[in-house]
């Protein structure tokens, strides 16, 4: 067998349509697209438009939210740290922490850390560095000898880049007894015009009636 004998085999390729070659090519002049209108242009989308009436994806009711500050846990059993020290993938002499659990295949990694539960039994003494557990879990570990420590979230920790600056120099301002000065607000202004207002028509008043006493000169 040759090179120039090699051919694909029956059914595995296909080829392609050629559009817009003539009428009696069966794809000619319009090309399958039929004759003008909204989709014999390109670049047409109108998937969910149905004719101007309410589309179906707004028809549908709409339930829950969709919580942005919520946090992602990799969560790992007690059960499941004691088989992976039986079975020489974990060591129990070293922290376990989430690069630990990570590396060991228990945890995936998330932003938010790994978060200890107490499902399954534990009879080997580990120190834990996470960033969460029940209270089961740590009475499991704390059990069997081992130590649990509950790492703080980032979020709880302290300010970074502008805000750590901001928050310094704030501080600093309070400890030299600065405080910043209240601006007049127009509510402020307002009761001040008419004070002087109603002041100004109390002085003119109180010389009228002086005026009034005042005996006339023969």
């Amino acid at each position: 067998m040759k090179l120039n004998q090699l051919s694909a085999s029956p059914g595995s390729t296909k080829t392609k349509r050629r559009v817009g070659r003539g009428i009696g090519s069966g794809k000619g002049k319009t090309a399958g697209r039929g004759h003008k209108g909204q989709k014999a242009r390109s670049g047409v989308s109108i998937k969910g438009f149905e004719g101007g009436q309410m589309p179906f994806y707004r028809r549908l009711p709409k339930r829950g939210f969709t919580n942005i500050f919520k946090k992602e846990y990799d969560v790992v059993n007690v059960g499941m740290l004691q088989k992976a020290v039986d079975g020489g993938v974990l060591d129990a002499k070293k922290t376990v922490d989430q690069a630990a659990l990570k590396a060991c295949g228990l945890a995936r990694g998330r932003s938010d850390g790994v978060r200890i539960l107490a499902k399954g039994e534990i009879s080997v003494a580990l120190e834990v560095d996470v960033a969460g557990a029940s209270k089961t879990a740590v009475a499991a570990i704390e059990k069997a000898g081992g130590k649990i420590t509950v790492l703080p979230l980032k979020s709880d920790g302290e300010p970074t880049g502008k805000r750590a600056i901001r928050s310094a120099e704030a501080a600093k301002r309070r400890a030299d007894g600065w405080s910043e000065p209240k601006s007049d607000s127009k509510g402020d202004k307002k009761a001040d015009k008419k004070a002087d207002k109603k002041a100004d028509k109390k002085s003119k008043k109180e010389a009228s009636s002086v005026e009034s006493e005042e005996p006339a000169g023969e």
